[in-house]
Formats: structure tokens, C-alpha cells, sequence
């Protein structure tokens, strides 16, 4: 384990996330803190980092299954060739949705700036007129 010993309660600290979250990414094995003899759980420095790349994929849409499928070729130790077809397919589906995403918000922000121009153009015209 990388660095000093986190505890549940801090790495929710620090990450924002609930202590609940933190067991369920465990459950996943999204997470793999070291069970101490008293049953408590220490994290390490890189653990932050894991929450935080999980929320991210979380955010973005991806399940469980694939988050765990990316974590397992981003962390694994050993060999990481056998994973990457996944990840890459995963990886680029999820691309095509954040573009079209972008787009369609593009499009949002040229029609709410046209919208305000209008509307603003409403305004000073009525106050004109007084």
C-alpha cells in the first residue's frame, strides 16, 4: 500500500463521496482497502484517485460492469493486452455519446444567445416607445 493509511470516513472526506458509496465500489471491487484485524478499512493515497476516476465514469454513464472492466486494465499489475479490446470499445461508444451530447448543447447555447438577444432587443424597443 502507496503512502499513509486513509480510513473510510477520511477518504469520504476528502472524495465528497458517502461512506455508503465507498462500500458499494467495494462490493464491486472498485475498491480493495486493507481489512485491518479490527475490521476497519485502510485506503492509500491512490484510493482518492480510484473515487474520483469513479465518479467520473459514473457521471459519464458507464455501469458498474464497465467501470470495472477499465479499472481492470488502468490498474492491473500484470498483463493488460486482454482488456483493451473491451475498454477501447467501451472507451470510443462513450466518446460518440459525449460528442453528440456536446453538440446537442452547442446547439442549446446558440439558440438561448439568440433567444436573449431577442428578447433584450424586446425590451429596449418597449422602453423606447415610452
Amino acid at each position: 500500500m502507496e503512502g499513509i493509511a486513509i480510513h473510510i470516513s477520511e477518504l469520504s472526506r476528502r472524495t465528497g463521496v458517502s461512506l455508503r458509496s465507498l462500500r458499494y465500489y467495494e462490493e464491486r471491487n472498485l475498491l480493495n482497502p486493507v481489512r485491518l484485524e479490527n475490521g476497519y478499512r485502510d485506503y492509500s493515497e491512490t484510493d482518492i484517485e480510484k473515487v474520483k476516476i469513479i465518479q467520473l465514469y459514473f457521471s459519464l454513464g458507464l455501469s458498474t460492469k464497465e467501470i470495472t472492466d477499465f479499472f481492470d486494465c488502468l490498474f492491473q499489475n500484470g498483463e493488460k493486452r486482454q482488456c483493451l479490446p473491451n475498454a477501447i470499445e467501451v472507451g470510443e461508444r462513450k466518446l460518440i455519446e459525449i460528442k453528440n451530447q456536446i453538440e446537442i448543447l452547442r446547439k442549446a447555447e446558440s439558440q438561448l444567445e439568440r433567444s436573449i438577444v431577442r428578447w433584450r432587443s424586446m425590451i429596449s424597443q418597449t422602453e423606447n416607445q415610452m
